[in-house]
């Protein structure tokens, strides 16, 4: 059986419990046994990449520096995400820069995009998609037809709230209301948010082409030949 570690290029403690779901449901499904693991697992690496400069001009970019970053820093695979919330009314801003979008904390920017959308009382003028690209990258020289990563990108469909409700997740979950329920992903459980959430969507797509990712996972090119994790 191989044995692959993994390292996901973020911080954030709810992707963690959604990525490790994701993992979790996969080892039923491959001869691989997948670790995931966390910048917590790598301080002296955390320290340097602390602060990397997401400065793509679309998810996959944004996605593929960290997970990059983190690849080459470690010598292990990284996965990573880059997502955002794209709202009709606003012409499909804030996008990319959704964590952005304004200064302070996810409630302050909750708050931004209230007010923006004040007036807007319409279920058609509150149209909202989140969207979420994951991007597994892999250390030194490794490629794959000439990339060294694979990406996949999910989204997510709702309107927005008039008000937060529910006080699960993280961002902008608790004025979203994606299709077919009538509550924000903050008053869903984690379990039930991994599964029909943009990231989930996106996950789905990585997994069909997860069995490739290990078994390139499983080798690196170095200047000595090919070791295995």
């Amino acid at each position: 059986m191989t044995h692959t570690s993994i390292i996901l290029a973020s911080g954030n403690a709810h992707k963690h419990k959604e990525f490790e779901h994701f993992f979790a449901t996969l080892d039923g499904l491959t001869t691989n046994r997948i670790t995931l693991l966390s910048p917590r697992d790598f301080p002296d690496v955390a320290s340097t990449l602390d602060e990397i400069e997401e400065n793509g001009a679309t998810y996959e970019e944004n996605a593929l520096i960290k997970a990059r970053a983190w690849a080459n820093a470690t010598g292990l695979p990284a996965i990573a995400d880059d997502s955002g919330i794209e709202v009709e009314a606003l012409d499909w801003a804030p996008g990319i820069r959704s964590a952005r979008a304004t200064d302070g904390s996810d409630a302050d920017r909750v708050c931004w995009m209230l007010n923006r959308m004040q007036g807007k009382k319409n279920l058609h003028e509150r149209r909202a998609c989140f969207v979420a690209c994951i991007v597994i990258a892999f250390p030194g020289k490794i490629s794959h037809g000439g990339r060294d990563f694979f990406s996949t990108e999910g989204r997510c469909w709702g309107i927005l709230a008039l008000e937060p409700r529910g006080t699960n997740g993280f961002g902008y979950d608790p004025i979203f209301v994606p299709d077919g329920y009538d509550r924000t992903f903050a008053e869903f459980d984690g379990a039930e948010k991994s599964n029909v959430s943009h990231r989930a969507i996106a996950m789905k797509g990585m997994a069909q082409m997860m069995s490739v990712v290990l078994e390139y996972a499983s080798v690196r090119e170095t200047s000595h030949g090919r070791i295995r994790y």
